[in-house]
C-alpha cells in the first residue's frame, strides 16, 4: 500500500495541542525513519508493530537516528503491544555500542486511537522518553513524552487531557518534527 507523504506529514500534526508552543517537548525524527516506522505499521495490520528509537537524548528535546524493530509479544498483539524482553535487552545494547542513547519507544495502533490507549498509560514507565505512536484508522502519527510524575498546574492540566495513571505519571504530548 503506498501513500502520499504530504497526507502522512499532515497527519503528525493533527489533533495536537501543542503544535506552536515552543516550550513544548520535541521529538525530531528522520522523514526516512518516519516513513520506515509507518510502512511496517501498515504492514504488521491487523497487529500492533513495536520498536525502539535511538539517537541523542534530551528530557525536552531528543533526536532519533535510528530505529530498531522488535517482535510484538503481547498475548492479544491486535490491541497491545509488549517488545519482547530478550530483544529489548540485545536493541539496548546495539544502540549503546553505536554510541546512541534510547529515545524511546514507537507501536502502532491499527483502529486507533491516534493517542495514548489506556493500556499504554498503564504500561508506560521510561520517564521523559518518547512515545511515538501510528494510528491506521484515523491515520495519525503522534509522540508523547511520559512524565513520571505531575508536577505543576501545566502538568496536571496536560495530565487530565492526555490520560494520567493512577501513580501520577502522564504523558504529556511532543512537539513531532521531521527533518
Amino acid at each position: 500500500m503506498t501513500r502520499d507523504p504530504a497526507s502522512d506529514a499532515a497527519a503528525d500534526t493533527a489533533g495536537s495541542r501543542s503544535g506552536g508552543d515552543e516550550c513544548s517537548p520535541t521529538l525530531v525524527v528522520p522523514e526516512a525513519i518516519r516513513r520506515a516506522i509507518c510502512d511496517r505499521a501498515r504492514e504488521g495490520d491487523p497487529e500492533e508493530i513495536c520498536g525502539i528509537l535511538g539517537g541523542a537524548f534530551g528530557p525536552e528535546r531528543s533526536h532519533v537516528r535510528s530505529q530498531y524493530p522488535a517482535t510484538n509479544v503481547a498475548e492479544t498483539p491486535r490491541t497491545r503491544y509488549r517488545i519482547d524482553p530478550e530483544e529489548q535487552l540485545e536493541r539496548f545494547e546495539r544502540l549503546e555500542a553505536r554510541g546512541e542513547e534510547i529515545v524511546g519507544f514507537y507501536h502502532s495502533h491499527p483502529r486507533g486511537p491516534p493517542r495514548p490507549s489506556e493500556t499504554d498509560i498503564d504500561a508506560a514507565t521510561w520517564a521523559d522518553r518518547s512515545y511515538l505512536i501510528v494510528s491506521l484508522d484515523p491515520f495519525a502519527v503522534g509522540s508523547w513524552r511520559w512524565r513520571a510524575d505531575a508536577g505543576g498546574d501545566t502538568a496536571a492540566e496536560t495530565a487530565a487531557e492526555d490520560g494520567e495513571a493512577a501513580d501520577g505519571g502522564y504523558f504529556e504530548r511532543d512537539r513531532l518534527r521531521t527533518e
